[in-house]
């Protein structure tokens, strides 16, 4: 199996899909000025506290305020207070990390009101992003992934990964890190560090000792309050941290400067595999040209399709997911109708396996089968389903099917399930149902250039239309694009976008900056 990871950069947004084998499994679509991906560290103070949920709400700048349970409070709630205060008292000069002092771990069974304060700041990590009428869900007990360690500031503990099977390699990795850990700092050794030499370990520990040196200087010099000491990298690295394995061929990016940041994570992570990352270069958005853009549209939505006509209808609800399956059209197999419902729910566990990882749904997810009367075959769908998870990164639990058909399962939920809408408003009646003539279109785009070239003055440009009118626009050897570039100059370029509704058009300067042509009757 190959695996593409494509990163596509606009200015308000960054989106990335990761193609198995030519096929969409995993998409990411995130704003740029998004403040409250997981990770994030603040410095922030308890608004409110709640005795009867042993919690508080945590003021981070978010609409709402943030949920803190006591049980995330963490073992070493006291030694941060503590050190907190120390790094506060001085503001001109830092209290070393390394006389910090270990305070007695916090009690299990103790409650909040004893612990904490309104108005007390804490440091806080960011371990839910807000979700419906949610706030973000923090703890208090920081960590700072890196590729192969987990960083804990105030930990006494070294922990290697059950995945490494290996008692000598656990006792090497071991030994290793606690020769090279900082003073008052716990580490968790990630599956991938299996066979990775002390340079690189080292390298590593010290580029998360610097983020944890620098989230404390910030809380140390700023005032304000909540305040962000910390943030998350960015999300094409993020991604690519959690997802990175030898099996990834190549990653296309199609900004210069996110290229170069992934560029050098990769380059520090796996030196070797520096050169699959390539700046896209093409005309075409690169969506478009990895057939990315067509998948997006075909696996949205309420309705699925999957194999011979079968599909899936994906509920949303606040509570849960639920998917039901049909045959749809399919004709009926030779082997009678129970082979034929076996067929189709084999189908079914394959897409929604795929459905889960690329929409990320997550907490309760309920699918209605198609009934089956044998028990091999209740269990042989109960098996398939739990090896098309077994490439899920995200923690998860299915149960058999019930005696109603039904199976559940219950799936980590971090951010909000990816939803996007693949139906489209009508650009040119914006749902009135009443448009101008479709043969005067290209007039229409003309009068923009007119204006875009001679009263704007935008010579160079980019014109991105539906790709029947790109090909309407370019066909013939005397072309209607040959026309306007002999009036208007070389600087037109007509660019055929999948995204684009049939009457839709966008322009883009030669920075590839949007430009907004639509006048003030078309947004009526």
């Amino acid at each position: 199996m190959t695996s593409e990871v494509i990163i596509n950069v606009k200015p308000q947004e960054i989106s990335i899909a990761l193609l198995e084998d030519k096929r969409l499994v995993e998409y990411q679509n995130e704003t740029r000025s998004a403040n409250f991906s997981v990770g994030n560290i603040y410095i922030a103070k308890v608004k409110k506290l709640m005795p009867g949920l042993n919690a508080c709400f945590v003021d981070v700048g978010y609409e709402r305020d943030a949920f803190l349970h006591y049980l995330d409070l963490g073992s070493q709630f006291n030694s941060y207070a503590k050190y907190l205060k120390q790094v506060q008292s001085d503001r001109k000069k830092l209290f070393p990390f390394a006389k910090a002092s270990h305070q007695p771990d916090l009690k299990k069974d103790g409650s909040v009101q004893q612990t904490l304060t309104v108005g007390q700041e804490v440091l806080v990590q960011i371990v839910k992003e807000p979700i419906s009428t949610k706030g973000p869900r923090l703890t208090a007990e920081l960590s700072f992934a890196g590729r192969y360690l987990v960083l804990i500031p105030f930990g006494d503990k070294v922990s290697v990964s059950s995945k490494i099977k290996s008692g000598e390699e656990r006792a090497r990795l071991k030994q290793l890190i606690h020769s090279i850990k900082p003073k008052n700092c716990g580490v968790i050794v990630r599956t991938v560090a299996e066979g990775k030499r002390v340079a690189e370990l080292d390298a590593e520990l010290k580029i998360l000792t610097k983020r944890w040196e620098d989230a404390i200087v910030k809380v140390q010099k700023t005032q304000q309050r909540p305040q962000l000491v910390y943030e998350e990298t960015g999300r094409a690295v993020a991604l690519l941290r959690d997802l990175f394995n030898p099996s990834y061929e190549n990653i296309y990016v199609d900004d210069e400067e996110v290229c170069k940041d992934v560029k050098e994570y990769v380059a520090l992570i796996a030196p070797e595999k520096a050169g699959i990352v390539k700046k896209y270069t093409g005309k075409v958005p690169i969506f478009d040209n990895f057939n990315v853009t067509k998948q997006i549209k075909a696996s949205f939505g309420k309705t699925v399709n999957y194999a011979h006509g079968a599909y899936l209808i994906i509920e949303h609800t606040e509570a849960m997911h639920v998917v039901d399956v049909n045959s749809g059209n399919r004709s009926r197999n030779e082997n009678g109708q129970e082979a034929t419902a076996l067929e189709t729910n084999l189908g079914a566990a394959d897409e929604l396996a795929r459905q889960l990882r690329l929409r990320d749904m997550g907490g309760i997810i309920v699918v209605d089968f198609i009934d089956m009367n044998l028990a091999e075959d209740r269990q042989m769908l109960y098996e398939r389903m739990c090896k098309d998870m077994q490439k899920d990164r995200a923690r998860h639990n299915i149960l058999p099917l019930s005696k109603f058909g039904l199976m559940q399962i219950t799936r980590q939920r971090v951010r909000p399930a990816m939803d996007v809408n693949v139906e489209e408003t009508c650009p040119s009646c914006n749902g009135t149902g009443k448009i101008k003539s479709s043969i005067l279109f290209t007039d229409q785009l003309e009068r923009k250039i007119d204006q875009l070239v001679n009263k704007i003055g935008i010579k160079r440009f980019y014109l991105h239309v539906h790709p029947y009118v790109a090909a309407y626009i370019n066909q013939g050897v005397v072309s209607l694009k040959r026309k306007w570039q002999l009036k208007y100059g070389l600087g037109v370029h007509i660019i055929p976008s999948q995204k684009l509704a049939f009457l839709q058009y966008e322009f883009y300067d030669d920075k590839k900056q949007f430009v907004d042509m639509k006048e003030e009757i078309e947004t009526k």
